[in-house]
């Protein structure tokens, strides 16, 4: 019987009245004596930092790379005692242009050291920190400083004339704005006419210099962030998230992480490249902080991310299945053009340790020669001195995590987490390999269960437990900023109803098998809302029917058209192309029209690049309930359609790359 990592801590229910039945509750084995008690002291985001600086003044605590002469020079630094100083002047400059605690301020732009200062000042003052974002859509940022009242703006320099695009609607709400670099007179000009300030960096840090503001006092309960995700349909919706949301995190991570000899200390370094606008870049931010970890800053070009990661050498790697997958197919082409010699000695060293880990052997055991001699070199290209590997964000592929876990002597884990549950929820233990294609077992703070979904055939009281996820914890976020109608939908009793589908593995950790809505993430971490795109491509006289799809471990959509007969054959004739409808729609020729014709119609409509279609299969059978491709009332049945078309999606993605 393999160890289990779960506990559980509540009896299933069986289905009643019209519900559906529940699996039981479980926790994490690490948390069998009750949940790690939020830490003495440590009430607010703002404590974390201010016990920092108290206990390692001198500690690095954020760093960015100089440029001289036009090359990137070493990562220069500003230590907690630094930051804090220039956090009290913000600060003051805040409160004097009359933003007060509950105010709302809003942060554009890429990670950087002014990011962290804003956020910081933020939470001084107990002020909500609103991020602002815009690839949620063109609108979105004119939306989120309506929507959330926006007061006051920290704007990435080279973004300034992105906000200027929101007035003078957003006026009514922003009246000062704040760049983290310089400002042109032009850009002072051109606000000033809606009656709002724009600051320099250094401008700013003057305006509150004559006077003092006291901090206020912070609760738990008070909500130190709104971050706006993207909806299933319509406008996004801002996550309200409290300072005990992300205290309690981080007393899980700490349990976690300890449980599993990886604790965090003042001598870890974290490259900060994924955005701050997205909680999980920003929970795992605040756990180092409150280590007197450091922070170095990337230079906003992942063609040049190794490159900052050999200068900053970080010991904690977090990504997203894309940039792991891009180190992958490096690392792949990088070994078949090493010669033949040289790619078979990897094979061989590759296959050996692979399996020394399958039969259970410890990390750093399993294969120290070879590491040594052989994988050293891929060590070395992520600084040589990463020990934890952290992906999460969409699911990463097993061949890739299986690889890396080989190669990159360090721990890969995987973790999964939403917004409203304040990032990490699940995360995979180091010297697991079973948990290979998993998300690993709760993390010590919440308590988990599955609850069955008949319509989709999912039980979560049969042998193999499937159902929706449902999270209970002091991490799960306090609504949707004045959505309370979208907030009574998904938080339930207590228990957040996350709309992702798990399967409970025998070791107590959890695989991620489907979503309950028709809204699924592209490999890079964005979401697709499947429902409104088939609207804006069926909208089309040469279409009757469009199916698309997106799988998760890709960057791109594909879609399966029934086309119609009489506009085909029309286009052909036209056209000069001859054959009968089913050989029209097997013809390259008329499946780039209807392509581009796809493509018209999302130009049109202003979609945004990953939601148009890169590839396409005609089909002159229409869907129908024959093959059991739609339901009695004509909607789509998606899981019987991918498995109807698995090997016409596959060579779809196969040929489109």
């Amino acid at each position: 019987m393999a160890e289990k990592f779960i506990i559980e801590v509540e009896p299933a229910k069986p289905a009643k009245d019209g519900k559906p039945s529940v699996g039981p509750v479980y926790r994490s084995l690490f948390a069998k004596d009750g949940f790690p008690p939020p830490i003495e002291g440590l009430d607010s985001c703002w404590d974390i930092f201010r016990l920092s600086v108290e206990k390692y003044p001198n500690n690095q605590m954020l760093g960015h790379r100089k440029i001289v002469d036009g090359k990137p020079g070493k990562y220069v630094w500003k230590t907690y005692k630094e930051v804090y100083d220039i956090v009290i002047k913000v600060g003051n400059s805040i409160r004097n242009c009359g933003v007060e605690k509950g105010g709302k301020c809003g942060i554009f732009g890429a990670n950087c050291t002014e990011w962290i200062i804003s956020m910081e000042a933020c939470n001084a003052h107990g002020l909500y920190c609103v991020p602002l974002y815009d690839t949620l859509g063109a609108g979105a940022v004119e939306f989120i400083i309506s929507h959330a009242e926006v007061a006051i703006a920290f704007v990435e320099e080279k973004k300034v004339p992105e906000l200027l695009k929101t007035f003078p609607n957003a006026a009514k709400y922003l009246k000062t704005v704040v760049s983290f670099g310089e400002v042109t007179p032009q850009q002072k000009d051109e606000i000033g006419k809606f009656g709002v300030s724009l600051y320099s960096w250094d401008e700013f840090l003057q305006v509150g210099s004559k006077n003092q503001y006291d901090l206020p006092l912070k609760e738990k309960k008070d909500i130190c962030t709104i971050m706006y995700t993207s909806g299933t349909t319509g406008e996004p919706k801002g996550v309200m998230i409290s300072n005990n949301s992300i205290v309690t995190l981080i007393a899980g991570v700490k349990r976690f992480l300890e449980s599993v000899n990886e604790a965090l200390t003042m001598n870890d370094v974290y490259l900060s490249y994924l955005p701050l606008a997205h909680i999980f870049d920003r929970a795992i931010e605040e756990c180092f902080i409150r280590h007197g970890a450091s922070i170095g800053f990337w230079r906003g070009d992942v063609k040049l991310l190794t490159e900052d990661l050999g200068e900053l050498r970080p010991t904690v790697f977090c990504a997203v299945p894309r940039v792991l997958d891009r180190i992958y197919s490096g690392l792949q082409q990088k070994i078949s053009s090493g010669g033949r010699l040289r790619s078979t000695l990897f094979n061989i060293a590759y296959a050996r340790k692979l399996q020394y880990l399958k039969d259970g052997c410890k990390y750093h055991e399993a294969s120290p020669i070879s590491d040594k001699v052989v994988f050293s070199k891929v060590r070395d290209g992520l600084g040589g001195k990463v020990r934890l590997i952290l992906s999460g964000a969409a699911p990463l592929s097993s061949h890739v995590e299986a690889f890396l876990r080989v190669v990159a002597c360090a721990h890969v884990l995987q973790g999964y987490g939403l917004t409203e549950t304040c990032a990490g929820t699940f995360v995979s233990l180091p010297n697991q390999f079973d948990m290979l294609g998993t998300v690993g077992p709760p993390v010590p703070n919440v308590d988990v269960c599955l609850v069955s979904v008949p319509e989709m055939e999912y039980d979560a009281l049969s042998s193999t437990p499937r159902g929706e996820i449902c999270v209970r914890g002091d991490t799960v976020f306090s609504g949707y900023y004045k959505r309370e109608d979208l907030t009574k939908e998904v938080l339930i009793d207590g228990w957040f109803h996350t709309g992702d589908i798990g399967e409970w593995q025998p070791n107590g950790s959890l695989k991620i098998i489907d979503r309950m809505k028709n809204i699924f993430k592209l490999s890079q971490g964005e979401y697709v809302a499947v429902e409104n795109l088939e609207n804006v491509f069926g909208n089309n006289p040469v279409i009757e029917s469009v199916w698309v799809y997106g799988s998760s471990f890709e960057s791109f959509l594909v879609a399966v058209v029934n086309p119609s007969k009489q506009q085909v054959e029309k286009w052909a004739k036209q056209n000069g192309l001859s054959g009968d409808f089913n050989s029209l729609c097997e013809n390259s020729k008329v499946k780039e029209h209807i392509l581009g014709e796809l493509t018209k119609a999302g130009k049109e409509k202003k979609l945004k690049g990953f939601e148009f279609i890169k590839a396409l299969h005609l089909d002159p059978v229409p869907f129908d309930m024959e093959r059991d491709l739609l339901t009695p009332t004509f909607k789509k049945k998606r899981p019987q359609l991918l498995k109807y078309y698995k090997d016409v999606i596959d060579t779809m993605y196969k040929d489109a790359k």
